[in-house]
């Protein structure tokens, strides 16, 4: 099992991380993306793949003023 944002996550297969945020409702132009320490440029989105072990944050802008 992934951990994301500190809740386990259960992967029946390996995903992209692009397809994950997609079917999560997440804006790509909102977000920062943490996997296994690093810091994904959103280029890696497409070419990175979540297995079970990862852990992922996921960081998001909040405007205001």
């Amino acid at each position: 099992k992934m951990i994301v944002n500190g809740e386990e996550i259960k992967l029946n297969k390996p995903i992209k991380v692009s397809e994950y945020l997609e079917k999560n409702g997440y804006r790509k132009d909102a977000i920062i993306v943490e996997l296994d320490m690093k810091i994904l440029s959103k280029e890696e989105y497409e070419n990175t793949f979540l297995e079970d072990e990862n852990k992922m944050e996921i960081v998001h802008f909040m405007g205001g003023g």
